[in-house]
C-alpha cells in the first residue's frame, strides 16, 4: 500500500489546465506600509526586536520614509544598539529635517545612555519648538530623577 501512495505521489496529473488567462492579476500590496504598520504593533506591544525587524524592510523598501527611520530608530534605542539608532537618526535627519519630535527622541536616546547633559540639550532645544510639550516634559522629568 505504501509503494501504491509513493507511485501515485510521484506522478504527474495531465488533466491540469495549463493554459494561460487573462485574469486580472492581484493588487500588489504596500509591503513598506504593511511593515510599517506591523512596526508600530509590535512596538507598542514592547517587542523591540520584532519592530526593527518591520521598521528595517520598511526603510529598504522606501528609504525617504521618516515614520518608520523614526521607528527604526526608536526600537534601536529600546534595544540599546545606541550605535544603530545614531545611524537611523543621521537618515531621518536628512529625510524630516530637525524637527522638534525627532530632536525630543535624540534627546531621550541620550537619556538612555546616560548622557544627561548632551539630553537636557537636546530635550530643551525640542521643547522650544513645539506647541504641545507635554511629552518633552516628561522627559525632562525622567531626566531630573536619574
Amino acid at each position: 500500500m505504501a509503494a501504491v501512495l509513493m507511485i501515485t505521489g510521484c506522478t504527474t496529473n495531465s488533466n491540469v489546465d495549463t493554459t494561460k488567462t487573462t485574469a486580472i492579476p492581484p493588487a500588489a500590496k504596500a509591503v513598506d506600509t504593511s511593515d510599517l504598520a506591523q512596526g508600530k504593533a509590535q512596538f507598542r506591544d514592547a517587542n523591540y526586536g520584532l519592530a526593527e525587524q518591520h521598521f528595517r524592510k520598511a526603510v529598504e523598501l522606501k528609504a525617504d520614509n521618516a515614520e518608520a527611520w523614526m521607528g527604526l530608530a526608536a526600537s534601536y534605542d529600546e534595544l540599546g544598539r545606541f550605535d544603530f539608532a545614531d545611524r537611523a537618526y543621521s537618515q531621518l535627519l536628512k529625510v524630516a529635517g530637525r524637527k522638534p519630535q525627532i530632536v525630543n527622541n535624540m534627546g531621550y536616546s541620550q537619556l538612555l545612555r546616560g548622557n544627561k547633559k548632551k539630553a537636557r540639550a537636546l530635550l530643551l532645544e525640542a521643547k522650544a519648538g513645539m506647541a504641545d510639550s507635554a511629552v518633552v516634559n516628561a522627559n525632562i522629568a525622567l531626566l531630573s530623577k536619574g
